[in-house]
């Protein structure tokens, strides 16, 4: 069974008390400097924090702003939507040169989870649990542990577990919070289909 912490709370205060070597990859979606900046409390420094870690991290980052810190590669995530963003890029750091396109629905609502066989948890970001085992499985190995500084609603907690790699997930938002440990829970209570 994966080891799983969840912490409520700043990831701005809980990275700074972190070991820099506690983690062996960083995938999160952290909040856009052009995308609900008051909702998801967006702050440069929290991204910024994220160079303390020297482990391969996978970043989502909006496809209207420049990203702040170096990187190894760009992946884009095709959201298979014909209106609104259609994509946006992924920021490999510290790992390959490979540049890779991964596509999976945009889960922004019912019907859309009903085609990943996801559910909609609300989360107006939310990714598909398939997007985030096929990165997990692409860029980690069973029983590394993941950091997701910025959970929401605890996708890639879930796909960490799927895929029996050990999580560590951050949330401030104590409503997402909330529905990521339901989430979690469950997924625990559940076989594990993929190791």
């Amino acid at each position: 069974m994966p080891d799983v912490k969840l912490i409520h709370g700043d990831c701005l205060q809980v990275m700074r008390g972190m070991d820099d070597n506690s983690v062996d990859a960083v995938i999160t979606d952290p909040p856009y400097p052009d995308y609900y900046q008051e909702d998801y409390k967006y702050d440069e420094n929290n991204i910024l924090l994220l160079d303390r870690f020297k482990c391969r991290q996978l970043v989502f980052w909006s496809a209207k702003v420049e990203f702040p810190l170096d990187y190894t590669a760009i992946h884009i995530w095709d959201k298979k939507t014909g209106c609104g963003s259609q994509y946006e890029r992924i920021f490999e750091r510290n790992g390959q040169k490979n540049y890779k396109v991964f596509r999976y629905y945009f889960i922004n609502s019912t019907v859309a989870a009903s085609f990943t066989g996801d559910i909609f948890t609300g989360h107006p970001s939310q990714k598909s649990v398939q997007l985030m085992i096929d990165l997990i499985t692409k860029f980690t190995k069973p029983g590394d542990t993941i950091l997701d500084p910025f959970m929401g609603s605890g996708t890639t907690i879930v796909a960490a577990i799927q895929t029996g790699r050990n999580a560590i997930g951050i949330e401030i938002d104590e409503r997402y919070f909330a529905i990521a440990q339901r989430r979690i829970k469950d997924a625990l209570q559940q076989p594990n289909l993929f190791t």
